[in-house]
This record gives structure tokens, C-alpha cells and sequence, in this order.
């Protein structure tokens, strides 16, 4: 390992490349390998500045706007580890935008002890391509479907649509117990923090949290012994009308019905007796059970609507089925 030479404070011009970005994203592009944490703690501090003043990382970006950056000293590797050219099942793609079916425990962009994720892994893939950036993220541990934008105006275009929530999100989540009643509303406030080891972790907070809201409508049930406390599992959509991190995954858990391999809002025993396979009666899963299904959403070029779908992955449906068998057999 070796140390870079000694940083200075930059001014840097966001220009066109960077117009709509987060401020924490752009920083993440200008400060390669620095964590996520540390860019979060230095936005807080006040350390960042946009056109003289304190700003939020969630900040939109505008071309004419100047962020000053604090020195940020970095141990780098003497041979720096590309992205790897990795490509991924392609759902919809034209000369505008990009859309696939994540798999699941892939980062959407490096950062937070990730070398790097899709996004960096697509570039490498199409070097030739001249924009390729994320239009929205999805967690490490979700899988479904992800939209990139291939052009700067198509990324304004869909951020002002899921912006102003002119898009349909939703996803498919199995949880714990059998879901009792109808589709719910949940609005419940969600407020971010990081743990004591740095850790990003959401909470419902009435007083600090940001207005949030999904509504989650049962889709099938499942009624089985075995599962330590509960009483069987449901498969539930969710559908999004805000977009806070973490918002499915802690309003189910809020509802009593995490979501079955979440492993920050979870339940441990149940985790632990599904990635075991139930006692051989289901087969062993070890993953979190949220994917993101559908995005109906207008086309940044024509207006003309898209219904993008991404089909389940097979860890998934090899559980659905075994839970049907299971049930019939009973």
C-alpha cells in the first residue's frame, strides 16, 4: 500500500456531466476510494459546501453549481482493482435507456467497503457507451428490476417523474406469519442514522423521520408449522409511493411481518431455520425475499407508457413451489 500525495481543497464545477446527481453520488465519483460513511460524515460536518453554503447529501446537483471539497487523504493499492465488464439480463433497452433484472448481493455502485457494483460493471462492459448512470438504486440484497439512463436528458426526465411520483414501483416480498385482512396503507415516518459502527440503519420515528408511505396487498398465504414463533409465512406486494431507503423492508417489519432473510430488520431465528431448510422440508434459502417486479413509468423520449417486468429469480420461485407442495400436502 502507499499513501497519496497530500490532498488540497478543491473547487470543483458540476457542469453538465454531474446536473441532477446527488451530492452524495458526486462525491463519490470525485473521491474514489473514499467510504460512503466517511463522504456522509464530511457532507454533515460542513466540510462540503455548494456555492459557499451547507448542504444535504441528498442534495440535486445543478451544472452551474461549485462544491468545494475538503482534502481527503486516501491509502490507495499500488495496482488499483478494475470493475470487471459484467453484463446482466436485459429487461428493455433503446438508444435513451437501459433497464435489468439485478441479481441479488450486487451493489447498484461501489462504495461502503464495495470495490465496485453495476453501475461500474456495466461501463466497464460497454466502454463505447458515452452516459450510462443509475436512475434509482436498489438495495444490495434486492434483486429485480433496475433503470439506467443513456442519456442526460432521459435521467432528468425519469428523476422528475419518480420525483413528482408519475411511476408505479412494486415489489414482491415474502414475510413472516399469515397476513390477516386486506391491503394496507402504511404511513409511517422513517428516519436514517448510522450505528455506532457506522452501520446505515432506518427506524419509524414520528419526530425526525420523512414522510414515507406504501401500501402492501396479500398475495398468497401460507400456513406451516416449524417457523419457530410464527404461523406461517404470505407473499405480499408492496407498492411504493415514496422512495426512502430501506422503506418496504422496515414498514413491513413495523407491521409485525418482516420480511423472511432480512438480516437488519429481521427475524434471526426464522433467518436461520430457512437458510437451514426448514429441517430438509423446504429447500435451504439464504437471502433476503424482495424483488422488485414491475416499473410502470413514461417513456423520457416519446411520453408513451413502459411496463417493464423482471421476472423472479429461481431461488425464489424454487421456495414458492415448495411452499404450495407443502401446503397441499397438509
Amino acid at each position: 500500500m502507499h499513501t497519496a500525495p497530500s490532498p488540497q481543497v478543491r473547487l470543483v464545477q458540476v457542469g453538465d456531466a454531474g446536473e441532477g446527481q446527488r451530492l452524495d453520488n458526486f462525491l463519490a465519483r470525485q473521491l474514489k476510494g473514499v467510504p460512503r460513511s466517511h463522504i456522509h460524515r464530511i457532507v454533515r460536518s460542513g466540510e462540503v459546501r455548494v456555492n459557499g453554503g451547507r448542504a444535504s447529501a441528498d442534495l440535486k446537483l445543478q451544472a452551474s453549481d461549485q462544491v468545494r471539497i475538503p482534502p481527503v487523504r486516501v491509502a490507495q493499492p499500488d495496482q488499483p482493482r478494475a470493475a470487471p465488464p459484467l453484463q446482466f439480463p436485459v429487461v428493455y433497452e433503446d438508444e435513451h435507456l437501459l433497464a435489468i433484472n439485478k441479481p441479488e448481493g450486487v451493489a447498484v455502485h461501489g462504495g461502503s467497503g464495495v470495490s465496485f457494483g453495476v453501475i461500474e460493471a456495466l461501463r466497464a462492459a460497454r466502454p463505447d457507451a458515452k452516459f450510462l448512470e443509475l436512475v434509482h438504486r436498489l438495495d444490495r440484497d434486492t434483486s429485480g428490476l433496475l433503470l439506467l439512463a443513456k442519456k442526460r436528458s432521459a435521467l432528468t426526465a425519469l428523476h422528475a417523474a419518480l420525483r413528482e411520483r408519475h411511476a408505479d414501483k412494486r415489489y414482491l416480498a415474502l414475510v413472516a406469519g399469515q397476513w390477516t385482512g386486506g391491503a394496507i396503507t402504511v404511513e409511517a415516518p422513517l428516519y436514517k442514522y448510522l450505528t455506532a459502527n457506522e452501520e446505515r440503519r432506518v427506524r419509524v420515528d414520528a419526530q425526525l423521520g420523512q414522510a414515507s408511505r406504501t401500501q402492501f396487498r396479500p398475495q398468497e398465504q401460507f400456513a406451516l408449522s416449524g417457523l419457530g414463533t410464527w404461523d406461517g409465512l404470505t407473499l405480499v406486494q408492496a407498492r411504493l409511493f415514496t422512495g426512502r431507503t430501506h422503506q418496504i423492508r422496515v414498514h413491513l417489519a413495523h407491521t409485525g411481518h418482516p420480511i423472511v432473510g432480512d438480516d437488519k430488520y429481521g427475524d434471526d431465528t426464522l433467518n436461520a431455520l430457512m437458510a437451514r431448510g426448514r429441517s430438509g422440508s423446504l429447500p435451504p434459502f439464504r437471502r433476503m425475499f424482495l424483488h422488485a417486479e414491475s416499473l410502470a413509468i413514461a417513456h423520457p423520449a416519446t411520453g408513451a407508457r413502459l411496463d417493464l417486468r423482471a421476472p423472479l429469480p429461481e431461488s425464489c420461485t424454487a421456495l414458492l413451489h415448495a411452499l404450495r407442495a407443502q401446503c397441499a400436502a397438509s
